[in-house]
């Protein structure tokens, strides 16, 4: 697809709107909206070392007003301006459980839904982690759910655990870490 002409139609604090022609590979043209957005990062945190038999991570349960109520989550935010996806994750860490990491791994990078967005979260696993003070903005209501890396995976089997970046996160630390 060739983009001819781009129109935005709205700019928020966290997105920006655009209407986009497009010619498409068949030869015909047409407009997309497009959600325009920074980018992501999503950590799923270790509380315990990664070689014992089934470590603790650190959920969160956020209210998200979108989705009508409380969803259990991994930390994440957006990226700000010229930040890197680690500093991110690392910020976001701090800033939603008060936890520093001393290592921080990367598992993927994902679009979230691309039919209408170029948004892309990038997921990580961070260990070594230290305690210490969060400073959560004020549209965050959240608190921490410590729960062994088999239960997470039981919630998200079960329904419990929505979020896809938390799911993807959640299985992907699963696969490489539970045997």
């Amino acid at each position: 697809m060739t983009r001819t002409r781009s129109r935005r139609v709205y700019t928020g604090k966290v997105i920006s709107l655009d209407v986009d022609t497009v010619s498409f590979p068949n030869g015909t043209t047409g407009e997309l909206e497009m959600v325009r957005h920074p980018g992501a990062s999503a950590v799923v945190p270790f509380l315990d070392e990664l070689d014992s038999p089934d470590p603790r991570i650190l959920l969160i349960r956020q209210y998200r007003y979108a989705a009508g109520g409380y969803l259990y989550e991994v930390p994440a935010g957006r990226l700000d301006p010229g930040e890197t996806p680690e500093d991110c994750a690392l910020r976001e860490l701090n800033e939603e459980t008060g936890y520093s990491a001393t290592n921080l791994e990367a598992l993927t990078t994902f679009l979230t839904t691309p039919g209408f967005t170029d948004e892309r979260i990038h997921l990580f696993m961070a260990t070594g982690l230290t305690e210490g003070s969060s400073s959560l903005e004020s549209d965050e209501i959240l608190e921490h759910y410590p729960v062994t890396l088999s239960a997470a995976v039981e919630m998200v089997r079960s329904g419990a655990v929505t979020d896809g970046k938390s799911m993807l996160g959640i299985l992907l630390s699963a696969a490489k870490i539970l045997r």
